[in-house]
């Protein structure tokens, strides 16, 4: 196993053998005090696995498919590539961690979406409908870097990381405002306030449209630019990352985008040999999954006026 020390930070690079030792938390189901739809009469949401998907409906998303679907939401899994008639489908569309295919791991990281997919999908969000978007730390913010250029918003394709935190993980914070004002943090109720979402490390992007901050990397934090998924040495480039995003959002024309940078934090999952838990179970992640069902929410526009 390859590791990399930098300022105290002890940063593990066998990523890609850690990441086949990923395995949905198939017993984790948070509570829901007050679910936003009756069960099975919420929006159409369709979660892709037409793009050789690290997360999937089945597989380590199907925490975030459970949650969603006891808040309402009619969950299905989208198998085709993406076009007029398959998006026609849906009213929300989640996209996490599409890579196009397995080898695509070294820089270049090409697109996981052909042009056309891209077209359809802006098109698909200016007519109304909702894009989750999240795109994890290399070669996966590469991956979905066209499509989120689309919309004004430029992944970094490299590794985000806390140099304080003693791991590559982050803790956004509503007290310091990392964790920003947004209806995301707030919910519709007090009940549904988030004060701290915890995030496993992932990517940082910057904006040239005017989005809505969710997430605001703190300063003594770093993106590393490797060549390939978990290659790092001492010369690994580095950027300042203090003040890029790992989570916005943006209206487009009748619709919504939120993006996202880090995917575990979505999931429920057992790591590793000793099945630590990672994501929505991590016990400093409690309020995990209220901040993740006020997202699809938001996406939704429950407790909001019907859109135009």
């Amino acid at each position: 196993m390859r590791t990399l020390g930098m300022s105290g930070v002890l940063l593990v690079g066998a990523v890609g053998a850690l990441a086949g030792q990923q395995v949905p938390d198939t017993l984790f189901a948070p509570p829901i005090a007050k679910p936003a739809y009756a069960m099975g009469a919420g929006p159409r949401v369709g979660i892709d696995e037409a793009h050789a998907n690290f997360h999937t409906a089945g597989g380590r998303f199907l925490a975030f498919a459970r949650l969603i679907a006891r808040d309402g939401y009619r969950v299905a899994s989208v198998t085709a590539p993406f076009d007029t008639t398959t998006l026609a489908t849906l009213d929300v569309l989640v996209i996490s961690n599409a890579l196009g295919d397995t080898a695509n791991i070294r820089v270049p990281v090409r697109s996981a979406f052909t042009d056309d997919e891209i077209a359809a999908v802006n098109a698909w969000v200016e007519q109304g409908g909702s894009l989750l978007l999240i795109a994890d730390h290399m070669p996966f913010a590469g991956a979905a870097a066209a499509l989120a250029r689309a919309f004004g918003v430029h992944f970094i394709d490299g590794y985000a990381m806390s140099t304080v935190r003693g791991r590559p993980s982050f803790m956004f914070r509503r007290a310091d405002g990392s964790l920003a004002a947004h209806a995301l943090r707030e919910g519709r109720t007090p009940d549904e306030r988030v004060d701290s979402v915890l995030t496993f490390g992932g990517q940082a992007f910057r904006a040239t449209v005017q989005v809505e901050p969710v997430f605001v990397i703190p300063d003594e934090s770093m993106v590393l630019l490797t060549h390939s998924w978990g290659a790092f040495s001492d010369s690994t480039p580095r950027l300042a990352a203090g003040g890029l995003l790992q989570a916005a959002t943006l209206r487009v024309a009748r619709g919504r985008v939120a993006f996202f940078g880090e995917a575990a934090m979505f999931s429920a999952q057992r790591a590793g040999p000793n099945q630590v838990p990672m994501g929505m179970n991590d016990p400093a992640a409690a309020q995990n999954p209220t901040f993740v069902l006020n997202v699809m929410h938001w996406l939704s526009g429950v407790g909001e006026a019907a859109r135009d």
